[in-house]
């Protein structure tokens, strides 16, 4: 089973994708041409070593992560341990000086088969190497549920993290899908999609000038 993280950069491209977005979104952006996405590094549970794929594109502005391990499930015979799964990423991202950005909404595709009783949240938190500030979005879902689903969900203005100004910021994103029940031998699976077979995270980034 696959899922798959999709970031798109910058904010003007997710803004073609999702125009009701378009309010939320700063008028003030780099030259696209300017904006890459260098490297990729990762690990956890979810994500092990040698099982993610990686293809960016030639503009270095999309980057597409697929992952072989990162489903969460529960039921008679699954150990305990496959209840919770997470991905620690580490973006190394260029874009011209004078400017920073921020992570402020995700959109999550998937599926989810979840028996009454059982539970499944879904949380990406992000922040900026040398910085303690963090930002998160999160999804539940409840059982009896089996369906595919497409949710976005928006962080609060307040909690919005940004890059240094004055340096390029190595972006951080700590995911983790999870699995609980209050029913005994209740079963459930998260994040593989029914169609494609894949989980798909869309983050949408806004850019502001730098004011120091």
């Amino acid at each position: 089973m696959r899922s798959a993280i999709l970031l798109a950069i910058p904010a003007l491209a997710a803004a073609a994708a999702v125009p009701d977005l378009s309010p939320g979104l700063s008028a003030v952006a780099p030259d696209p041409t300017q904006v890459h996405i260098n490297n990729v590094a990762y690990g956890g549970t979810g994500c092990p070593q040698g099982t993610v794929a990686t293809a960016i594109s030639e503009d270095k502005t999309t980057m597409t992560l697929i992952f072989d391990s990162y489903v969460a499930s529960m039921g008679k015979g699954v150990a305990l341990t496959e209840n919770r799964k997470n991905c620690q990423l580490n973006i190394d991202l260029t874009y011209p000086g004078g400017f920073q950005f921020s992570v402020f909404s995700a959109d999550y595709r998937g599926y989810a088969a979840l028996d009454k009783g059982v539970t499944g949240s879904q949380k990406s938190t992000y922040y900026f190497s040398g910085q303690t500030a963090q930002t998160s979005t999160e999804t539940d879902f409840t059982g009896p549920m089996s369906q595919d689903y497409l949710i976005h969900d928006e962080a609060q203005s307040a909690s919005l993290v940004w890059s240094p100004c004055g340096q390029e910021g190595l972006l951080n994103i700590n995911s983790q899908v999870r699995l609980s029940s209050t029913v005994s031998g209740a079963s459930g699976v998260l994040t593989t999609d029914s169609v494609d077979a894949k989980f798909t995270q869309v983050l949408y980034v806004k850019w502001q000038t730098c004011t120091k």
